[in-house]
């Protein structure tokens, strides 16, 4: 698989996190987002980090790293060793000296990661030096076309390729340790089973050990040994995945659990979500910081920091579940899930417009034998053509919406920018009636970066003439609905996470609700709980204002739920559509039932894992 051999067997631990505790100035203030973390990885060892967007994840991977934000003058205690280097607190030429030979890492944003004015492999190659051995891991991670995608820019890629160069460059060395942060948000199943398989031989072959965050419960369950559940910066609840999916004894563990779609979730209900996060909170929370969210929290949560407490092994386990709860777990197992409160904050956000009946029988997408080619370099400096649609047919009436899945670079994302007006068919027709707005799939490139996110969203209101003290209100009403705090509205792109930044990017499309809304993987770094409020709230904004969806997703069970149409897109081409039930239960194309065979069940790895 690789061309570099493993030079010596590794073994024991290979990351070793004692006590560490993290705060970080901002506005003035220090906020503790790391509290107390204790964690090792060993070698051959893939350990899963999940939680929520701001839990301390991505802050908690990069303090292995080395990088943490120097403006914001963090205040470490604590350690964070590789190789017993100290990544918080050693000397910085020894975290250098990591950071090239034993660290390789697969970042969540791979259009802010990549370089946009290098071509792909050079990026590659800067590892490696060897453009025969950047074609292969490209192979190796799923790209199509190797040769001619090494002389592409970052820009001329969808979403998913980008985040398989990503895989690419940090698999490129032979590390101790792969941070994989959210590596498969951008893929679609065949590909993320791929990439999944891919990091376990690497696991197999090399002994490395791997830090695997994720917001997808089964997706952890297809490939981590232990499962770490993180919340506020603290370990709710660590251990073996299969006794952690199958006996969850943490109330937010349940939560997660229950907040997650299935190819099996009835499409008429609305989905469970967990309680919004309390907004104004400050300094460090007395007790449980989960405490204000929880439906079976006690008097003693709010004022006592519960300790960790190891449960029994179950089957065998030889390592330990561990838990953070004052309610007893077999309390949480028999109540947390059927008493999560439902979010039932998804009030429209404008007055449903009058329909004019002669308008509602037209469509609002008429496309016919829609084309887009490209030109693009390949080796040598010879320009070739890619067709990224070849004659595509796509009709969509007032208030419907259709669900668009397929492999990365199948033509998906583009098909949309050619509706939005974005990017000029070469051929065929696409006619759309109506205002437009488009969601994009990455979030960060999408939000101008010196603006605030009330600015970015004050911005869109201003046709509305609405007044300074009405348009406040109204981006306060938006973001909580997104489940973002009012505080947000002071905060630039830069100074959220992740799954914060496209929440705000789907309120800004939203907020004056389009006729037309064009949706590029928009809960693809979500959470399972926040990605169900956003769904929430998209199909009642269709159900209230009569809006047109057209939803572009990786994820088929994402794709069941949202699409009274399903179409799926194969090399430009749709090669099936149809009525939702019946191209996903009774798929007529091989493309479609391998898409099927590919969706990863909670249930079924979760009963592998305990038996």
């Amino acid at each position: 698989m690789m061309t570099t051999e493993p030079s010596t067997q590794r073994s024991g631990p290979i990351a070793e996190i004692e006590g560490l505790t993290l705060a970080l100035r901002r506005d003035g203030r220090y906020n503790e987002v790391l509290r107390g973390i204790d964690l090792q990885i060993d070698a051959g060892e893939i350990v899963g980090l999940v939680g929520e967007s701001g839990s301390g994840k991505s802050v908690l991977a990069l303090s292995l790293m080395g990088l943490l934000p120097a403006s914001a003058q963090p205040r470490v205690a604590g350690s964070a060793r590789i190789a017993g280097v100290d990544m918080v607190a050693g000397r910085p030429e020894d975290q250098r000296s990591v950071r090239l030979g034993g660290l390789g890492v697969i970042f969540q944003d791979p259009m802010t990661s990549l370089n946009p004015t290098m071509r792909v492999g050079r990026q590659i190659t800067e590892t490696n030096g060897n453009e025969r051995d950047g074609i292969r891991l490209l192979s190796a991670v799923g790209v199509s076309d190797p040769e001619m995608r090494m002389r592409v820019f970052p820009h001329q890629l969808s979403g998913g390729l980008r985040q398989r160069v990503m895989a690419a460059i940090a698999l490129s060395g032979n590390p101790s340790l792969i941070i994989a942060d959210e590596p498969t948000t951008a893929l679609d199943v065949t590909v993320q089973a791929q990439l999944l398989c891919l990091l376990k031989e690497l696991r197999d072959e090399f002994g490395c050990g791997i830090l695997f965050i994720t917001h997808d419960l089964a997706v952890a369950a297809q490939i981590t040994d232990r499962i770490v559940v993180l919340y506020a910066g603290r370990v709710a609840e660590s251990g073996p995945t299969g006794e952690i999916l199958a006996n969850p004894s943490h109330p937010y563990t349940v939560g997660l659990l229950g907040a997650r779609l299935s190819l099996t979730t009835p499409r008429s209900e609305v989905l469970r979500t967990l309680p919004a996060e309390r907004s104004g909170a400050t300094g460090t929370p007395a007790g449980c910081a989960y405490h204000v969210r929880c439906p079976l929290a006690e008097d003693r949560c709010s004022t006592e920091m519960p300790p960790v407490q190891a449960l029994p092994p179950g089957n065998g386990a030889a390592q330990p579940h561990l838990r953070a709860c004052w309610v007893p777990p077999e309390q949480v197992r028999a109540r947390a899930a059927d008493e999560a409160p439902q979010d039932r904050s998804l009030a429209p956000l404008v007055q449903a417009p009058a329909i004019d009946t002669d308008a509602a029988a037209r469509p609002v997408i008429a496309a016919t034998g829609v084309k887009c080619t490209f030109t693009v370099r390949t080796s040598g400096g010879k320009r070739t053509s890619v067709h990224a649609l070849r004659g595509v047919d796509l009709t969509v009436m007032p208030g419907e919406a259709v669900s668009i899945v397929g492999e990365s670079g199948s033509g998906k994302s583009t098909l949309l920018r050619v509706l939005a007006g974005l990017t000029p068919a070469t051929g065929g027709s696409a006619n759309v009636h109506g205002a437009v707005q488009m969601v994009f799939q990455d979030a960060g490139s999408s939000l101008t970066p010196w603006m605030t996110v009330g600015e970015l969203l004050g911005e869109r209101l201003r046709p509305l003439r609405l007044g300074r003290t009405r348009s406040a209100a109204r981006v306060e009403e938006a973001l909580a609905a997104m489940g973002l705090p009012g505080s947000t509205v002071s905060l630039r792109p830069a100074q959220l996470s992740g799954g914060q930044r496209q929440r705000v990017a789907l309120t800004r499309a939203t907020i004056i609700p389009p006729a037309v809304l064009l949706c590029d993987e928009p809960t693809s770094a979500l959470d399972a709980s926040l990605a169900a409020s956003v769904l929430n709230l998209i199909r009642q904004m269709r159900r209230e204002l009569g809006m047109a969806v057209v939803f572009v997703t990786h994820d088929i069970s994402v794709a069941r739920l949202m699409g009274d149409r399903v179409g799926v897109m194969l090399d430009g081409e749709l090669v099936e559509i149809g009525p939702t039930d019946d191209v996903l239960d009774r798929p007529q194309h091989a493309y479609t039932r391998t898409l099927l065979s590919a969706v990863p069940e909670i249930h079924l790895a979760a009963r592998e894992g305990a038996s």
